[in-house]
């Protein structure tokens, strides 16, 4: 089986099927079709797959041209039918993997998938998941219901872990040249993970195990989190001494040694960094271990938009204002600049605490038209556009996402009041506060 696998890869005779057509999964689905793939696609969502059939992209910095003509071609197909993944070669989980309520890890979206796809696994398939989620998920999740089918994973049937590392709009790295980790549930997975891989991106970081690959992307990101939660809070000491925290830390950062520059914002977005932390802290528990210094980043993190409502409230107050009724304009919707990625985005949190306080709030954003439907909001709003006209309408101009499609000569021109939490504007006081 694994041979004939193998064969199939170098052939590009295989056909890759990926469940999950969002951030991961159309990218991923996009460079397995450069390539000279048959590439399936699966997705419960039907709209993106009639967007992709008409030619229409629905993430930004995704064309949508390749998999129209891949569609005329007969080299990608989409479908809502999980019963077609028994034509598939390889399998590729790219789905959800949220908190609940309890701030503890979701999986509900990949146990769901391996509910779905289970009856039409067979002989000769590789699965990967390349969701975040806890050490231990594949072997605990995946691995037991591969066998359930009567599969023996390493001889008919081959269970990878690959965790995505996508960079929307990232210039400099693409998802061919980030390197790629991989574990296996046994070294005959590996190789064949391997393969499968190695066939579409420059380089594969081989590991010892699935276990391994997952705690490898949950260490990425806490990395992060940990990081962004120290300037945040350095952030918070230097406002208290009036110093520049953004001054600071470019200075620092001309050290060409032994420092990486991490900067605060008003919050953490993104589908990784606000949440894969929580996944290792809740595994770590089952080990008897309080990972403190991890929930305590999230606590200074979380705290951000917080801070920055205060700083709103201070500016409104300063300036002879009241925040009740006062009109605000948040710039940025997405949860980084350049992007139309809402997910987890902390300007959210600013829009519904704002409002919340009497505030009149509206958002602009140019790679966000409107709010899009989401698990946690049920906002209706579309995006102001940028005029000197509208500017002057607002009380208090929020820079949340510092996109470089906004004017921000014209902003700054024509704003009675801004309050920067990602450090865009070098003039600072008066009519231009640091948050």
């Amino acid at each position: 089986m694994k041979t004939e696998f193998l064969e199939k890869i170098r052939q590009r005779q295989s056909v890759i099927g990926v469940l999950g057509l969002g951030y991961v999964g159309l990218p991923l689905a996009l460079r397995f079709l450069e390539e000279g793939f048959t590439v399936a696609g699966f997705d419960i969502d039907a709209k993106k797959i009639d967007k992709l059939e008409r030619g229409e992209s629905y993430i930004e910095h995704l064309p949508a041209q390749p998999f129209y003509e891949a569609i005329q071609k007969g080299t990608f197909w989409g479908t809502t039918d999980f019963s077609r993944i028994a034509k598939a070669d390889a399998i590729i989980l790219c789905v959800p993997t949220p908190l609940n309520r309890n701030r503890e890890p979701d999986i509900s979206f990949i146990t769901g998938s391996m509910t779905s796809i289970l009856p039409y696994l067979r002989p000769g398939q590789l699965l990967s998941l390349e969701s975040t989620t806890y050490p231990g998920t594949t072997a605990e999740h995946i691995d037991p219901r591969v066998r359930e089918k009567g599969l023996v994973i390493g001889k008919d049937f081959f269970v990878v872990y690959s965790p995505e590392r996508e960079d929307p709009a990232n210039a400099e790295f693409s998802t061919r040249t980030i390197p790629k980790v991989c574990g296996g549930t046994t070294a005959a997975c590996l190789e064949a993970g391997v393969a499968l891989y190695g066939a579409i991106i420059d380089r594969i970081v081989p590991v010892s195990s699935t276990a391994v690959a997952e705690m490898v992307k949950i260490l990425e990101n806490t990395y992060r989190s940990v990081n962004i939660a120290l300037v945040n809070e350095l952030k918070l000491v230097a406002d208290r001494m009036d110093m520049d925290i953004f001054e600071i830390i470019n200075a620092a950062a001309t050290k060409p040694f032994g420092f990486k520059p991490f900067f605060p914002g008003p919050g953490l977005g993104g589908h990784c960094i606000p949440i894969d932390p929580f996944y290792l802290t809740w595994k770590a528990r089952e080990y008897g271990l309080n990972t403190r210094f991890i929930e305590l980043a999230g606590e200074v993190n979380t705290s951000m938009p917080d801070y920055v409502i205060t700083k709103v409230t201070d500016a409104l107050n300063d300036h002879g204002k009241a925040m009740r009724n006062a009109k605000i304009l948040i710039l940025g919707l997405a949860y980084k600049k350049n992007i139309d990625d809402v997910r987890e985005s902390p300007s959210f949190v600013l829009l519904t605490r704002l409002m919340a306080k009497g505030a009149v709030v509206d958002y602009s954003d140019p790679h966000v038209a409107a709010i899009p439907p989401m698990r946690a909001y049920s906002i209706k709003k579309t995006s102001v556009a940028i005029t000197k006209e509208n500017l002057s309408g607002y009380d208090c101009v929020v820079v949340a996402t510092d996109h470089d499609r906004f004017d921000w000569e014209l902003i700054e021109q024509n704003s009675a009041l801004i309050v920067d939490a990602r450090g865009r504007f070098n003039t600072v006081k008066g009519r231009i506060i640091r948050a």
